[in-house]
């Protein structure tokens, strides 16, 4: 499979993307599918939430991706490719998106749940670095389906461990100066 699937672009989802896929959203998740309404409330808050699609380049919608990122934890929330789109790598292509903009957001970890009769998911995952952390028993379809909770850690870059200790040595330096400083 090529690293980066012919023909396909990511870019930030909008509310007009919604128009192309509500109509497959229900196939895709079945009884989990999100509303129009449940889209709109997530793509409001760019702060913590960061929503992908991928289409062709005449705009064709394949798939779309969504992140969450609190803090240091980063969740995959969503990722769906259209059915006729499947097999041809978007769905590793948004996975690793995801996890550049977790890693952007200076997330050091990644955490999701994926069904547990889902295994193409599941090797996907596992294929992109994440590890088997758990079961939510009846997590999906009103508690008959469990959920598999997989983890991603992310190693800090040489740039991040860096700024961390610039910050650390000014923090300890600006502790020692107030106490050496004479009261009044």
């Amino acid at each position: 499979m090529p690293p980066h699937p012919p023909n396909v672009r990511l870019r930030p989802m909008r509310i007009a993307d919604l128009d192309a896929l509500m109509p497959f959203e229900q196939r895709m998740f079945g009884p989990e599918a999100w509303s129009r309404q449940g889209y709109l409330d997530e793509l409001a808050d760019t702060e913590l939430r960061h929503y992908i699609v991928a289409e062709t380049a005449d705009h064709q919608l394949l798939g779309t991706g969504g992140l969450l990122t609190i803090g240091e934890t980063a969740q995959i929330l969503t990722v769906g490719v259209l059915p006729a789109a499947r097999r041809r790598g978007i769905g590793r292509l948004l996975v690793r998106a995801l996890v550049a903009e977790a890693r952007r957001r200076r997330a050091t970890e990644v955490l999701l749940e994926v069904r547990e009769d889902n295994s193409a998911a599941q090797q996907l995952y596992a294929g992109e670095g994440f590890t088997v952390l758990g079961r939510r028993r009846g997590y999906y379809e009103q508690g008959r389906v469990d959920a598999i909770t997989m983890r991603c850690a992310l190693p800090d870059s040489r740039q991040d461990r860096q700024d961390r200790e610039n910050r650390d040595t000014q923090n300890r330096e600006s502790q020692r100066q107030s106490t050496e400083s004479p009261r009044p």
